[in-house]
């Protein structure tokens, strides 16, 4: 769960309180789950961050967030 783990840490930053239930539901969108996420979801992932993000964050900082659950690889 080490990606997990650090896609939580990395939401954090974005999102507070809300990052582990945010991840939460980006993971289930891409068709995972916390236990099995793995590298090769790690694309759909910074995707669906930074569509959900930009509505909350804005354009840039939802691109910050995804680039950064990009380089979890």
């Amino acid at each position: 769960m080490a990606i997990y783990d650090d896609a939580v840490v990395t939401a954090k930053t974005y999102m507070g309180p809300a990052a582990g239930k945010f991840i939460d539901k980006q993971i289930k969108s891409v068709g995972a789950d916390p236990s099995s996420l793995g590298a090769q979801h790690i694309d759909a992932l910074a995707t669906a961050c930074f569509n959900a993000g930009k509505m909350l964050i804005g354009d840039d900082k939802a691109q910050e967030f995804s680039n950064k659950i990009k380089a979890l690889k």
